[in-house]
């Protein structure tokens, strides 16, 4: 039986789409990419080292925070401070953002707010740059962007404006147990745009006439993306595998989807882990 062993430290999975809509993953170890999606129904076995680096410095760490950092990092980094989780806090007007050259090039530019079906019919907000990455990473069935924004700050105020009208949490479980029931995006979309377009014109009368601009109708439309993962078998109960528990993980690959390594029942979360030095083998 041959063995192919690759080793370094983990990052988030590489996703591309295909013309048919079919995503497909590369699991990044260090500078080397692994394609995963060739490798359904392969045994893969993973073992941690037990070493962490900090994905943005490099440095080693003890302890992991915020998938990937180092407490530095993560106390020092824009990347890791609340107004990525949380846009409409953005706190750069007031002087006190962590990175303002960072910002300026992450967070000033064309953000989309959409809808997505993971699990439920959900609001995101992502880069435009970062489309379909984003809906990849989450594991959605489809997706459609309903505003394009000026600023990451203004995705946000959009976003929560329609919160209380429709969640903005995947189900992470049930994601992972197959597609969700189908929702009419393009119908919803226009009922969300409905609600919040009265918010939407004043944030255009304080930002600009384009800060905040529709996709419905006419050129700006955009249609719904269909998206399918390449999984021979969904899971029917859900373990989810740690490495901070379980230094060596090893399995038969039966599907991808999101940022999840499927192995029958048992699943895995490369993002959480990145930064984790691993060892990858695979055999037939």
């Amino acid at each position: 039986m041959s063995v192919i062993s690759v080793n370094g430290p983990l990052k988030k999975m590489h996703t591309q789409l295909d013309s048919d809509g079919l995503a497909h993953y590369e699991l990044e170890l260090g500078d080397t990419r692994v394609p995963l999606s060739e490798l359904l129904n392969h045994q893969l076995t993973l073992v941690a080292s037990g070493e962490i680096f900090c994905v943005l410095c490099g440095r080693k760490t003890k302890k992991s925070f915020s998938q990937g950092h180092c407490y530095p990092c993560f106390t020092r980094s824009a990347s890791c401070d609340i107004c990525m989780v949380s846009p409409e806090k953005c706190h750069f007007d007031q002087g006190t953002c962590r990175e303002p050259e960072w910002a300026q090039s992450f967070c000033f530019n064309e953000h989309v707010v959409y809808v997505a079906n993971s699990s439920d019919p959900k609001v995101g907000i992502t880069r435009a740059t970062q489309i379909p990455t984003r809906w990849v990473d989450q594991g959605a069935s489809w997706a459609k962007p309903i505003f394009r924004v000026a600023t990451r700050q203004l995705a946000g105020l959009i976003e929560t404006e329609l919160k209380p009208h429709i969640s903005d949490k995947t189900r992470w479980q049930a994601m992972l147990k197959g597609a969700p029931t189908e929702v009419d995006l393009t119908a919803l979309a226009a009922e969300l745009t409905a609600i919040v377009m009265p918010y939407a014109n004043t944030l255009n009368e304080q930002h600009g006439p384009s800060a905040v601009r529709a996709l419905l109708g006419g050129g700006d439309a955009e249609p719904v993306k269909v998206i399918s993962y390449p999984v021979v078998q969904y899971p029917s109960k859900i373990k989810s595998l740690n490495l901070d528990k379980q230094p060596i993980l090893s399995g038969r690959l039966t599907g991808i989807k999101g940022q999840y390594l499927m192995f029958g029942d048992e699943v895995f979360n490369v993002r959480k882990f990145s930064g984790y030095q691993v060892q990858l083998e695979i055999s037939e």
